[in-house]
């Protein structure tokens, strides 16, 4: 394998142990090795500038909808949504079914258990199902290294108990798809030039330098999936960063396959450009319904016409969200790769059958609407629900995708419908603001823990849908809204008072918690102390980061 670059200006302050967890034959620095770690400083030198940039634009973007402006479609690449001649490269081997998907962090126990989940692809997930200490993204590589070789079964030690992948003859293995941190996340144990890494040039580095060259001896390829963008050029980014790596390791363009989540509001006016951006290498867009509606809310904070009601009422057939989907259907299938479909974030209900019913009955109610609205695979987060999934889209979908399905409507998705936020009958109760407490302390306390996919309220929660909470409490304060049932404006001491009740509820006889410091997270941005974080994960990073002594990069392999 050709390597670039130089260990020169690098430091590693994340703890590498050099024996295994598990049964694994795999350690930390077999991943860290000096190859790789050159190769990552290398992305990080050619292309980190270019990624403080796009952020910076992020910035100016807000600054232009607090001033009253209105999002567009953008004027100057009108060229490349009204050539109605291009396309995208045809799905990649392993990727053409992809009609459920299983997601999940990293771990070596849920990795288990979403390839033994009888699903088309799995998503493993860095980003918003992953708490981002350096143990879980070490070991996160190190179990990808290791499910990839079929070296994964272990025991586990502290009950006995093992897990192994079901290798029957004739099953399939579900397709990985990794997913990255976003661009605007960065990795603190890892220092170029004395500024802590991009943590998605080191999620992605490590697993692409390590694995594209064996994934493609077993005629796949790497594939994944890329978070949190707010403008094409930002997909750009990605396509020139895929192939400097391919060029580097000698691998031919277009071998990578990237599905973009569009679950920015900013990014939905740019679909055809965010496509064209990276056509060579594009496997289509997924609809990350929980994120577009914390980015919506996000974005138009500050403009008192959007603020949404009550969490539970902002479902997928409300205008803004029904004409998102609508919209990202049509032009992923007009330039030939999948529309994905969302998650289902809902876990069996043990012990209560009749509420378990209902529940079930509600995700295959959802998954029905994506299939019928013309959708090529859908999401969810526990296993349980594959065969209410796959029931609906091989009924609804009996081929592979439906990608050659080009829905006609009378009228196209405008620039107003994409920011359509009435929602009939919406109401913000107290039971909102306290079920946003409540989901936003317990989130955030697990998060600081390391956990970063919890179950909340018979819900699989993840950042995503954390982050709706956080920013809908935040908007409540801040619009002084009224509440239907009680009639009380929400302020920030009624806000706050409830945080600290629900805090000493929450950590009643619960030792070394960490509900104290979410608390305070919370109530600094409500209260207006401090300025709305952009991001949970990176509002709470600094209280997850732990710095070892620095590693003497002479020691690795």
């Amino acid at each position: 394998m050709l390597t670039y670059g130089t260990l020169e200006g690098v430091q590693v302050y994340g703890k590498l142990d050099s024996t295994p967890l598990y049964d694994s034959p795999t350690t930390p620095r077999d991943i860290l090795t000096k190859d790789a770690l050159k190769f990552v400083a290398l992305l990080h030198r050619t292309f980190n500038g270019t990624r403080t940039k796009l952020l910076a634009n992020r910035q100016e973007v807000q600054a232009k909808l607090d001033r009253g402006e209105s999002l567009t479609f953008l004027p100057e690449t009108a060229y490349i949504r009204n050539d109605k001649n291009w396309r995208c490269k045809a799905p990649a081997p392993g990727m053409v079914d992809r009609r459920v998907e299983i997601t999940g962090p990293p771990e070596r126990k849920m990795i288990v258990n979403a390839l033994n989940t009888d699903v088309l692809t799995y998503m493993t997930d860095f980003e918003d199902s992953c708490s981002p200490t350096w143990e879980n993204v070490i070991y996160g590589q190190v179990n990808l290294y290791d499910a990839l070789r079929d070296q994964i079964d272990f025991t586990l030690a502290a009950t006995g108990k093992s897990y192994k992948v079901n290798r029957s003859e004739g099953r399939h293995i579900p397709t990985i798809i990794v997913r990255p941190r976003g661009w605007h996340m960065v990795d603190r144990h890892v220092l170029v030039d004395g500024e802590a890494v991009s943590a998605s040039l080191l999620d992605f580095g490590l697993y692409f330098f390590h694995n594209a060259k064996f994934l493609v001896s077993q005629g796949l390829g790497p594939y994944f999936y890329l978070p949190k963008m707010e403008h094409w050029l930002e997909a750009r980014l990605w396509n020139d960063v895929f192939n400097v790596a391919q060029d580097c390791i000698g691998i031919p363009r277009g071998t990578i396959s990237a599905t973009v989540l569009i679950e920015t509001l900013p990014i939905s006016y740019q679909l055809n450009e965010t496509l064209y951006a990276l056509r060579d290498h594009s496997a289509g867009l997924n609809c990350g319904r929980w994120d577009y509606m914390f980015s919506t809310i996000k974005r138009l904070r500050n403009h008192k016409e959007h603020i949404l009601p009550n969490r539970d009422q902002v479902t997928m057939t409300v205008p803004f969200m029904r004409n998102y989907v609508r919209q990202l259907i049509e032009v992923c299938h007009a330039r030939g790769v999948h529309a994905m479909g969302g998650m289902a974030a809902t876990i069996p209900i043990k012990n209560d059958p009749e509420r378990n019913a209902v529940a079930m009955a509600s995700v295959r109610a959802d998954k029905l609407r994506e299939a019928t609205a013309g959708h090529d695979g859908t999401w969810i987060a526990h296993p349980a629900l594959a065969p209410i999934a796959l029931d609906v889209f091989n009924v609804e979908m009996p081929t592979p995708n439906q990608i050659y399905k080009i829905p006609v409507h009378a009228e196209e998705v405008s620039e107003s419908d994409l920011v359509d936020t009435h929602i009939e009958g919406g109401k913000i109760t107290s039971k909102g603001i306290d079920a946003n407490i409540y989901i936003g302390l317990n989130y955030m306390e697990a998060w600081l823990r390391g956990f970063g996919c919890v179950p909340i309220n018979n819900l699989m929660e993840d950042a995503a849908t954390a982050e709706v909470s956080r920013l809908q409490l935040y908007s409540w304060v801040k619009h002084a809204v009224v509440l239907e049932d009680s009639g009380k404006t929400v302020t920030a001491k009624l806000v706050c008072d409830e945080i600290d009740a629900q805090v000493a509820k929450l950590g009643e006889g619960k030792s070394g918690n960490k509900y104290a410091i979410a608390a305070e997270c919370l109530k600094k941005e409500i209260s207006g102390e401090v300025e709305v974080a952009e991001f949970l994960t990176t509002l709470l990073y600094d209280d997850i980061v732990t710095l070892g002594s620095e590693v003497d990069l002479a020691t690795l392999k």
